[in-house]
């Protein structure tokens, strides 16, 4: 075989191979072998037909076209390890001669990951925000766990900010009514967000009994992005009242006895997430700061690709409607024009990212063991509220263990550089990378902080259990 690299552009090459017939033999074997088991001559059992009888009987041309199919493909990757190159995507292939009996030739133009010069790390200087935790961090993380240990009461007043409220909903556009948009019976707490625009306004002030109308525009369904008049009627209203933060409330919010120990605990665990959050802030201004020193062509449809996965998961909660999406957006005072320029300016970053990160990966060496691959899989299942095995078998199905065993490469690349690089606080203090991220053989994973701002939070089970 005989292959040619030109260099298209720095991120897009054409290869052109030239196959000799003598080394296609072993793909004519199984050619003939799998045609023979669909074709069905008197006189030979399936899968025995001579060579020669099966082309008398069908003809040169399926033959070829058998060993064109299964040939390329191989062919394209054999040029591809031989000349070493570091291809992205799925390349477009173009069969140029099949001469019977002399070659096949066929080019393939696909995209690859350009040469990028990557600067001294230890030049690399940030500086992050000190640790601090105030006292009203505390006082939230407190309320936080009281509110779970809350109880709710009826109250004979105006619903207010913070009430808890059963409502009935009902609404209509242009005199239809939106059965989509009708229920009964349901709790809504008032400033949660989670139910249409412009119902806080509307049943703040409200008592029991009452009905309130306001107009506000759907976001999806048969009527998205039209105007609808929005009736709630509230059924009743309720006000949480929290219990004391005393050592009784300690001793059945937590392991501890005192009220004392338990808020000097909410500091501590609150002092850990800051130290976390100090860490990724190094770890997002360091890659900001090599990107900004970095000079990295761009292959213009590993964007696109990126663009359109980015684009799907956007509307995908909306079922793909294009009209709902955007009237969504209106909700959020963004255009469509302004989402797609920061869709392709997120993912020009992000393939800028990848590229600068894979070519540090291959010039420090970097390895993943089956522990880390095995840890980020776990990560993810639990993200996604799959069983491990689950999301393997997802993942495997859909071809994504590649792109997770990249992801870990990746972040331990970029940890390597956040090491080498000169990180300060805002007081001036040169942060230890041991002391913020471990040892550098127990780096933990950026997921780290959810894990452990989910420790400050009180255990689920306990506050269930008191309010039963």
């Amino acid at each position: 075989m005989k292959s040619t690299v030109e260099h298209l552009s720095p991120t897009r090459v054409r290869i052109n191979v030239e196959v000799p017939f003598d080394e296609l033999k072993p793909n004519f074997d199984r050619a003939y072998k799998a045609l023979a088991q669909q074709v069905r001559i008197p006189g030979f059992r399936p899968g025995k037909v001579p060579a020669r009888v099966l082309e008398s009987r069908i003809g040169r041309g399926p033959v070829l076209d058998e060993v064109v199919n299964e040939a390329v493909p191989a062919k394209y990757l054999e040029a591809v390890n031989s000349d070493e190159l570091r291809t992205l995507g799925r390349p477009d292939i173009e069969v140029t001669k099949i001469e019977d009996g002399a070659e096949i030739a066929f080019s393939a133009e696909v995209d690859v990951r350009p040469e990028i010069t990557v600067p001294a790390f230890g030049e690399l200087s940030v500086s992050v925000d000190d640790v601090e935790v105030a006292e009203e961090d505390v006082n939230e993380q407190l309320d936080s766990l009281r509110a779970r240990f809350g109880t709710l009461t009826g109250v004979d007043r105006p619903a207010q900010e913070g009430d808890f409220l059963s409502i009935d909903l009902s609404a209509t556009v242009d005199g239809e009514e939106v059965e989509d948009a009708k229920t009964s019976g349901l709790s809504y707490e008032i400033g949660s967000g989670q139910l249409v625009e412009g119902i806080d306004d509307a049943v703040i002030g409200a008592t029991e009994g009452e009905t309130k109308t306001f107009t506000t525009k759907l976001v999806a369904g048969e009527y998205a992005g039209k105007d609808a008049e929005v009736a709630v009627t509230v059924n009743s209203v309720k006000e949480r009242q929290l219990p004391e933060a005393d050592d009784e409330f300690a001793q059945m919010a937590s392991e501890f006895d005192t009220a004392e120990e338990l808020i000097a605990d909410l500091r501590e665990r609150l002092g850990r997430v800051k130290k976390m959050e100090q860490g990724m802030q190094a770890r997002d201004k360091v890659l900001d700061a090599l990107l900004e020193t970095v000079e990295v062509p761009l292959p213009e449809k590993v964007v696109e690709q990126e663009i359109e996965v980015r684009q799907h998961d956007a509307v995908h909660p909306f079922d793909h409607d294009e009209k709902a999406f955007e009237a969504w957006l209106e909700t959020q005072d963004k255009t469509r024009e302004q989402f797609d320029a920061e869709t392709r300016e997120e993912a020009e970053k992000a393939v800028r990212t990848q590229l600068v990160l894979d070519t540090i990966a291959d010039e420090e060496g970097v390895s993943v063991s089956d522990e880390e691959l095995t840890q980020r899989i776990i990560y993810q299942a639990q993200r996604f509220g799959m069983s491990p095995d689950q999301f393997v078998q997802q993942a495997q199905e859909s071809g994504q263990i590649g792109a997770l065993f990249a992801d870990v490469r990746r972040s331990k690349a970029l940890f390597s550089v956040v090491r080498q690089a000169t990180v300060t606080d805002a007081s001036g203090n040169e942060l230890d990378m041991d002391e913020l991220f471990g040892p550098q053989e127990d780096e933990q994973a950026p997921e780290t902080v959810e894990g452990e701002t989910a420790e400050v939070e009180a255990d689920d089970e306990k506050a269930e259990s008191a309010k039963q």
